[in-house]
């Protein structure tokens, strides 16, 4: 099994580190191609407006290439597939990521972008993400990664479909739900300061609201309660009964 694994916290994070050494125990080859610095929240942003500079990066133990990207975490898998890789990895591997992707967080994330940027190139993708920010121990969702990837692969994803995997800090054991993404916005986003020449400016901040927290079947409530989430996210955005709507209140050909 051949891997490729980036993320959005950059080469040197604790999360990647530990991603890999999991990866190292369940495939023959290991690439890691991911930023050279954090690159949080970037979203599916590609650099187009100058050139990209990658470097090789060596491990202090392992079998694992790696090579480290001054770019976002959408070039850094798109360099990897298409210029830095002799042959095609089996799968797409992002994270793990410091603090959960949850509902719509996964439209913001440079974690999940570089998880779809697999998909789009047609090669299986998973992005995971340790849903916690302080005391953390990304062993445990390590450790389910080193499981669940052999198990995954015997049953491949279909076109277009990524997984998104969160793991609750304190994961005990009690299981994993299928589920889908939680409607997330977030509150008090904006903390307004002013500098010591006078000048105001913004500092982004927020905090999480779910909208539908009660309801099981979101990756929110799951992660809430203690269950490692997983869902099943598609490329394809369109709203396919909307579009049905549409055409019977606007002129078609």
């Amino acid at each position: 099994m051949r891997v490729l694994i980036s993320n959005d916290d950059g080469i040197y994070a604790e999360g990647i580190g530990a991603l890999r050494k999991a990866m190292e125990e369940v495939a023959d080859e290991v690439y890691v191609v991911a930023p050279d610095r954090e690159r949080s929240a970037c979203g599916h942003g590609i650099t187009v407006t100058r050139p990209l500079r990658a470097k090789v990066h060596k491990f202090k133990s392992g079998h694992a290439k790696g090579w480290v990207v001054d770019g976002t975490p959408a070039d850094c898998v798109k360099l990897g597939l298409e210029a830095i890789l002799d042959h095609k990895p089996d799968l797409v591997v992002s994270g793990i990521n410091l603090g959960p992707n949850l509902g719509t967080d996964v439209l913001y994330s440079g974690t999940v972008s570089a998880a779809f940027e697999g998909v789009i190139n047609h090669v299986p993708a998973v992005a995971v993400s340790l849903a916690a920010w302080e005391n953390l121990d990304y062993s445990v969702a390590a450790n389910f990664m080193k499981e669940f990837i052999p198990k995954m692969l015997a049953y491949p994803l279909e076109p277009g479909v990524l997984l998104n995997i969160n793991v609750p800090r304190d994961y005990d054991g009690r299981g994993v739900r299928i589920t889908r993404l939680a409607r997330r916005r977030y509150v008090n986003v904006f903390d307004k300061r002013v500098d010591p020449r006078g000048q105001i400016y913004f500092w982004m901040a927020g905090e999480p609201h779910n909208l539908d927290e009660d309801d099981l079947e979101t990756d929110a409530a799951a992660v809430k309660q203690g269950y490692i989430s997983i869902t099943p996210l598609n490329l394809d955005l369109t709203d396919y009964s909307f579009r049905k709507k549409m055409a019977g209140w606007l002129p078609t050909k």
